[in-house]
């Protein structure tokens, strides 16, 4: 048999936001590594075309679900099976600068980007969903730790996420329960289409390799975070940007 310690052949992942960019692209690749994929997502159609892409050769399940509704992360939580790992990859963005911040945008970016992952992990942790021995990953961002023009809300997020994650990662260890960030840089998704052509052309040739990055590329950085061979990695972010922030 050939050796394979990123494998994850028989494990049960949810990916949350799977109906377009990195998540969908998280599920696709985890199921080609042989997990059984539980997908989730707000847009039916979307979800229901990123199911029809995943491997064959497992029991994949998809569960619509808008996860800023309390009602649905408590539905979705319940109709859950025993889970292997959880990937947190639903996320939006509002670029604003703060002159223009209100309250009930602020309001929204984090009930998707922070309030919703935190509490949707707390019922899974806390109906015992997820294996003593489990992975959860969440899709941060480099812009929780680099500035840009617009971005605060977003950044903010981002940053809560990474505290959230180091926090989860100390009570969970007894349990054996790990969790870790990954941190992208700008990687050509719908989220963005919130950019002008100018802007992506501009920031593309800062990246010193060249290029932005790919939704596969984020994906493979959490099989190896869901998979046994990251069994003794916990509370730590990794940084996937193409060297844009050596500069």
């Amino acid at each position: 048999m050939f050796y394979n310690p990123f494998s994850l052949q028989d494990k049960v992942i949810l990916v949350t936001g799977a109906s377009s960019g990195i998540g969908r692209a998280v599920a696709i690749e985890c199921s080609k590594m042989g997990a059984a994929v539980v997908i989730t997502g707000r847009n039916a159609e979307r979800l229901d075309e990123t199911y029809g892409l995943l491997a064959p050769g497992q029991k994949h399940l998809q569960l619509v679900a808008d996860l800023t509704s309390k009602e649905a992360i408590e539905t979705l939580a319940s109709n859950l099976p025993l889970l292997d790992g959880v990937v947190h990859c639903a996320a939006i963005i509002k670029k604003l600068p703060l002159k223009f911040i209100s309250e009930k945008s602020f309001v929204e970016i984090n009930e998707a980007n922070i309030i919703a992952p935190a509490i949707l992990t707390q019922k899974i942790i806390k109906r015992k969903v997820l294996k003593d021995n489990g992975s959860i990953v969440f899709i941060s961002s480099i812009a929780a730790k680099v500035a840009s023009l617009g971005n605060i809300m977003y950044m903010a997020s981002k940053g809560a996420i990474n505290s959230l994650a180091r926090g989860m990662a100390l009570e969970l260890a007894e349990k054996k329960i790990r969790v870790n960030c990954i941190e992208p840089a700008l990687v050509k998704t719908n989220l963005t289409s919130v950019l002008t052509e100018q802007d992506m052309e501009n920031y593309e040739k800062k990246f010193p390799l060249g290029r932005f990055g790919k939704p596969e590329e984020i994906a493979y950085a959490c099989i190896y975070l869901l998979s046994d061979a990251a069994q003794w990695v916990t509370g730590t972010s990794i940084t996937i940007d193409g060297g844009v922030t050596l500069r």
